[in-house]
């Protein structure tokens, strides 16, 4: 099994690819032009197309991935707005984009070659809609703001037809006053969500109730969010500015990590994965403006790039206790926007 490293470069337009040894170090291996300033990365669920929005261009990009970290572009759908988010359904079927400035999201159907098809649906949310995912059954998705919609929207979402509908009794969950969700990822058994709040630099815990998959209410049923907890992603007595970007779960799903930009730092918590709070472990600095990370699958090693600098730090992650230890600096390029790992 190789693992592989892709990072998106806005302003060199292209995607730099990575493969990783035993110990956790990358070796480059091709550089991919991609016209049009290569932004947010999606891989579909079987593992054989790279989706890449080119949000200069307002283009959606379809790569067949080839071996050694080589891309073969499959070719472009035109888009209305500029997307910066992703995310293929569970099944494969479809691509779910999100639009900051338009304030949308959309859903275009995917062609058996994993090109991108016609767009099916089309939802307006609010601005600086930031991500858009669908749960583990596939009948929901959701899409994070932050301000001033400081907002979750809720959507059902049918894996027939492609088409979402605004989720029954609660289509937007509003946070607490400030806070600004921008990105969120789903516990392991589904039954919490964790958002990183931009504005509030803080990491909010909701629990995610949804009908059983058998319910016989389900066609009328929607999913609702609870809260559990807020807690800050900076150390105590830090003054400046900050935003938080990215969050992720550990493949464990014991720690969480969110990135700070204006701290410079990668913020650690442990997750219990009982009652879904959250303890805070630490930070680990990282180049300036880290505002996109990942983990590769075997969750040994954390990859996170500063759009300030175009370096990326490799970290070692302690397999007991989360902390993070760095590992390796790479000069990637000009505007990092995004990390993506697959294992080949």
């Amino acid at each position: 099994m190789t693992t592989l490293v892709y990072i998106s470069l806005a302003e060199d337009d292209l995607i730099r690819t990575y493969e990783m040894d035993s110990e956790g170090h990358l070796r480059h291996r091709r550089r991919v032009p991609l016209v049009g300033g290569p932004s947010a990365l999606a891989a579909s669920p079987d593992g054989q197309t790279l989706y890449c929005s080119l949000r200069g261009a307002k283009e959606v990009a379809a790569l067949r991935f080839e071996n050694e970290g080589g891309l073969q572009l499959l070719g472009s759908r035109q888009l209305s707005a500029d997307a910066c988010y992703l995310a293929p359904d569970r099944t494969g079927s479809y691509l779910l984009s999100a639009y900051y400035g338009a304030g949308m999201a959309t859903v275009h159907r995917l062609e058996s070659d994993g090109s991108v098809g016609p767009e099916l649906c089309r939802m307006d949310t609010a601005r600086r809609a930031h991500c858009i995912e669908t749960d583990g059954s596939n009948r929901f998705a959701l899409i994070p703001h932050p301000l001033d919609a400081n907002s979750i929207y809720l959507f059902r979402f049918d894996e027939v037809t492609g088409q979402l509908s605004p989720n029954p009794g609660l289509p937007r969950y509003v946070a607490a006053e400030g806070l600004g969700p921008r990105h969120f990822v789903f516990s392991l058994d589904q039954r919490f969500i964790y958002t990183s709040d931009e504005d509030g630099s803080s990491v909010s815990a909701y629990h995610f109730e949804r009908p059983a998959i058998d319910s016989k209410q389900q066609a009328n049923s929607g999913c609702s969010l609870r809260h559990i907890q807020t807690i800050s992603t900076l150390p105590g007595g830090f003054d400046g500015s900050n935003t938080c970007a990215q969050i992720h779960l550990h493949p464990s799903g014991r720690a969480l990590y969110v990135s700070n930009r204006g701290h410079d730092s990668i913020a650690i918590f442990s997750v219990d994965s009982e009652s879904g709070a959250l303890s805070h472990l630490g930070w680990k600095y990282t180049e300036p403006v880290p505002r996109v990370f990942n983990i590769d699958p075997s969750g040994r090693i954390l990859v996170a790039a500063g759009q300030g600098s175009g370096n990326a730090i490799s970290y070692l992650i302690d397999p007991d206790t989360g902390m993070l230890t760095p590992l390796d600096m790479y000069e990637v390029g000009n505007r990092p926007m995004w990390v993506l790992f697959r294992e080949a």
